[in-house]
């Protein structure tokens, strides 16, 4: 059982062999098949109002069908330098194309929901010899619009349709009915736990694809130190609806239960966006006997306003990561279920796990936890603005976060991308600034990285500013994350204009609308100032901005409730919020899930 640092040591001390006998997805999947054939692996919710029509997945059917899989993808021309593209929904179909491609050669979960072009960008630096697309049905059918565009844009590779409710036009296959089909020897994966196992496009960028390479231990590692850190066993049921080309619903969240002989339950096609599953999520626990939630802080928020109307002993503990999670809003949704709450740092660079917070251990406010077992996590301070390992900060000084052990992947896919990410010794730089405390936890106080997390997705905001730069009455450009109560943070943008233009705010979204790769990265707010405020070398000094789109969130809140109210940000961007007595408990409820520093006052 893992509390405190102390016991990762313990553990540490045994061997690595000991705490880690399996060290790829697949083996860990192939163990549990031998050990546990008849297990429900994973229980798919087709409908969540109507359990009868639940796909269950056993362990051992699983891992025939991901065999099936292996055996299909390397009669299509998929060896071990080769990749199988997934484009899907998490469904079993979905989880069975990964594994299986990780057998043949390589798995690359895209977003399905990227541009066309970017899809094909992708598929072209992955080697991609086939791919599994999510096939016409009647709740997200992205096949119709995306495959005539894919071959459009010169993708000539096999296209697969899986979890297909009708007939989907050009489809080369029905995947599920191929797998049942596939024949011949059991494919043996080529190389050792270092192979490369996938790649995972992170960054949300425009132009060349940003692919990160993950070795087989990378995958394992996490999937198995989350598993100890989250005390899982075979007897834990766990919602993850999570998407697979993210690191948290593959790993984190999955292939951690999956390691330990525990179930899976999947809602359906739109995971956590399922309505009737969240409508209903307290008697879904009390159903299934859910022991362990999944979710973002986005998610939490939503719980801590569904009232409880079933019985939820079972559920054991409340997952979160991906952004920030705000201490109120931690707080608030225990006290609301009397369920602990228990965060996680992760990145798609380390397969999703920095530092867990131990779910026997105590939640620590604006902390992430304990480093993982054999990882190292340190702070380091900089060199002309880049981390720097030579300079090792101590307990409680703030500098820049980075790591190293099984977790860190092998690059990206394009070496030149390394630079000031992956360092030589080994290090992963994270982004983020942060200090570890005496006891070895991590906090993170801010970004030397500047992205922007809404939900679980990371937005580029250089991808941001480049498109808005092509406007010809634009200067310049700079994006940064508003915070938000549901999603975290919202990309928003400040612009320069040219002397005389009459392009509005509108008028400019439209023009992004057609640039931006990635739906989920489209400014929800676009602001004209005079002049950028600048560092004193010229570089757009963006904590100032951040402030404004602080007050423009804070001050949407205020609005919302009808009330008038008094924003203060300091140059750290802590708040204070002042508004009427009679209104502090509602704008408090308003702001909680924002990720940041904050306080609600009376107005004298």
């Amino acid at each position: 059982m893992i509390a405190k640092l102390t016991d990762i040591e313990a553990l540490e001390a045994k061997g690595f062999d000991a705490a880690y006998p399996q060290k790829s997805p697949w083996d860990i999947l192939r163990h549990q098949a031998e050990t546990r054939p008849d297990k429900v692996a994973i229980r798919y919710l087709v409908d969540a109002s109507d359990p009868a029509r639940d796909e269950v997945v056993t362990y051992g059917d699983f891992a025939r069908r991901i065999m099936g899989a292996a055996k299909l993808f390397r009669g299509l021309g998929v060896t071990p330098n080769a990749s199988v593209a997934i484009l899907a929904q998490h469904t079993p179909s979905a989880q069975t194309a990964i594994w299986g491609a990780q057998i043949a050669g390589r798995a690359c979960p895209i977003n399905p929901m990227l541009k066309p072009d970017h899809i094909a960008g992708l598929l072209d630096a992955a080697n991609a010899k086939v791919a599994v697309i999510m096939g016409v049905n009647g709740e997200l059918d992205y096949w119709s619009a995306l495959v005539p565009a894919l071959r459009e844009a010169g993708v000539t590779i096999p296209l697969l349709a899986c979890d297909a409710d009708a007939q989907s036009p050009g489809a080369d296959g029905v995947f599920e009915e191929m797998i049942q089909t596939a024949s011949g020897k059991d494919v043996q994966p080529e190389g050792d736990e270092t192979a490369l196992a996938a790649f995972y496009h992170t960054g949300g960028t425009t132009g060349a694809p940003k692919l990160v390479q993950h070795m087989r231990l990378n995958e394992a590692h996490v999937a198995r130190s989350c598993a100890i850190m989250h005390d899982l066993t075979e007897r834990d049921v766990v919602v993850n609806g999570f998407p697979l080309f993210h690191v948290a619903g593959a790993f984190v969240y999955g292939l951690s239960t999956l390691s330990a002989g525990g179930t899976l339950i999947v809602p359906g096609r739109l995971g956590m966006r399922n309505a009737a599953f969240m409508g209903s999520i307290w008697q879904q626990v009390e159903r299934y006997g859910v022991t362990i939630l999944g979710v973002v802080p986005t998610i939490l928020a939503s719980l801590k306003a569904t009232p409880i109307d079933a019985d939820i002993s079972s559920l054991r503990w409340l997952l979160t990561g991906g952004s920030p999670l705000p201490t109120e809003l931690a707080d608030a949704v225990e006290k609301h279920t009397s369920v602990p709450v228990r965060n996680i740092l992760g990145m798609t660079e380390c397969a999703g796990a920095i530092a867990v917070e131990p779910v026997h251990g105590t939640r620590t406010p604006m902390s992430c936890g304990l480093r993982m077992p054999f990882s190292e996590v340190a702070v380091f301070g900089e060199t002309e603005g880049d981390a720097d390992p030579s300079k090792p900060l101590g307990p409680d000084e703030t500098g820049i976060i980075a790591l190293r052990g099984p977790n860190v992947a092998a690059g990206y896919s394009d070496p030149a991308r390394n630079i000031g990410t992956f360092l030589d010794g080994g290090w992963l730089v994270s982004g983020d600034l942060g200090m570890i405390d005496n006891e070895g936890r991590l906090f993170v106080t801010g970004r030397k990285k500047d992205v922007i997390i809404r939900g679980a997705h990371n937005i580029d905001p250089q991808m941001i500013e480049d498109a808005l730069l092509a406007h010809p009455d634009v200067l310049t450009a700079a994006a940064v994350g508003m915070p938000d109560a549901y999603a975290g943070e919202l990309p928003v943008v400040f612009a320069e204009m040219r002397q005389g233009s009459q392009a509005g705010e509108a008028e400019l979204i439209d023009f992004l609308r057609d640039r931006i790769e990635d739906p989920v990265a489209l400014p929800k707010r676009i602001g004209t100032v005079d002049e950028m405020p600048l560092t004193p070398v010229g570089k757009i000094f963006k904590p100032t901005l951040r402030a404004e789109a602080i007050r423009w969130a804070v001050g949407q809140a205020a609005e919302a409730l009808g009330v008038e109210a008094e924003i203060a940000v300091d140059e750290k961007l802590s708040t204070r919020v002042m508004v009427p007595g009679e209104s502090v408990d509602a704008m408090k409820d308003r702001l909680a899930g924002m990720p940041i520093k904050l306080s609600v006052e009376a107005r004298s």
